[in-house]
């Protein structure tokens, strides 16, 4: 991991610092582009939130077992992804 990103990274800088000359930042292809990466960037967080991080904290034994800290647990889940989502609407 730490050799790949070692490696991508001054490559990414030197195709940034290649087309910067030539990039239009209102062009359609440059604004479907940077929605892409958006959305691919967006799906990537939410996936690690949600399977690498949430997960294992739900499969908590001491949490499995107490149905009132699971409850608490799932509604704090929910008002935080809605404060989130009323965080985003005015962004």
């Amino acid at each position: 991991m730490i050799l790949f990103f070692s490696l991508t990274t001054p490559i990414g800088i030197g195709i940034g610092i290649g087309i910067s000359s030539s990039y239009e930042e209102n062009s359609p292809t440059a604004l479907i582009t940077g929605g892409v990466l958006n959305a691919a960037a967006a799906g990537i967080l939410i996936y690690m939130s949600l399977v690498d991080l949430l997960a294992a904290d739900f499969m908590n034994p001491r949490l499995q077992q107490n149905g009132k800290l699971q409850l608490s647990a799932y509604l704090s889940l929910l008002l935080g992804a809605t404060c989130m989502a009323i965080i985003a609407k005015w962004a």
